[in-house]
């Protein structure tokens, strides 16, 4: 059992998050149990897992958040200092990374799903708004994937002239739009729709398809071609 003055160095081999890990494998491990490892230590008056519970506890316990905390945020929290909570926003990045790389596998666009799974570990979470394009083949097989622009809390520019510019260059017979609202609204708005219609008519003269635009938030999406806009 876990006590203040019970350091983790003297509970059993079976209960140290480390030896535990070992003995048992990684999913025998709470969030709490690994954030442990992480940071290496607690406090004088707090184990290294006690301490990890108690930050997971501030955002209900939910991983995603913990991984929006900023540095400043996550050093205020007694027996974190710079180096712990340096070493979590990495753990936190690179499984954000990890979740894009292994979205990228999926190599050939058939659906709105697969389009979110690639999409929201990259813009899903961000505080601003940024606009991206998937350039795909007559096949629907990505070719690249590319930031268009980057705004504001409220929104982003987009240059259609671009889309197309580097469309042609790689020779992308089709194309996916992709942005996301940080507020978490998976509604289109008025300018979403417009920019949408502008961006189709000019692929038109050009003969490549708008495959879908997607709206990305950290929990769903929204398809103008399953809703039936494009």
């Amino acid at each position: 059992m876990e006590n203040n003055s019970f350091p983790i160095k003297n509970w059993s081999e079976d209960d140290r998050p480390r030896e535990k890990l070992i003995l048992k494998g990684k999913s025998a491990l709470s969030d709490a149990e690994l954030i442990a490892i992480l940071i290496g230590s607690g406090s004088r008056n707090e184990s290294a897992v006690e301490l990890s519970r108690r930050i997971l506890s501030s955002v209900d316990n939910n991983l995603n958040a913990l991984g929006k905390l900023s540095l400043t945020q996550l050093i205020a929290f007694k027996g974190i200092g710079e180096a712990k909570a340096i070493a979590i926003i990495a753990a936190m990045d690179l499984g954000r990374r990890r979740r894009g790389e292994n979205a990228v596998e999926l190599k050939k666009i058939t659906s709105s799903k697969m389009i979110f799974e690639i999409m929201q570990p990259i813009i899903g979470e961000l505080p601003h708004e940024e606009f991206w394009i998937i350039y795909v083949n007559n096949s629907n097989n990505i070719i690249s994937k590319s930031q268009l622009s980057k705004g504001g809390i409220t929104a982003t520019l987009v240059d259609v002239r671009l889309i197309f510019k580097n469309a042609l260059e790689i020779g992308a017979t089709g194309i996916v739009l992709c942005h996301n609202h940080p507020s978490g609204n998976l509604k289109a708005s008025e300018v979403d729709i417009k920019i949408t219609k502008k961006i189709k008519l000019a692929a038109e003269s050009l003969d490549i398809t708008i495959l879908d635009h997607l709206i990305i938030t950290e929990h769903g999406y929204f398809s103008f071609t399953d809703e039936g806009i494009l």
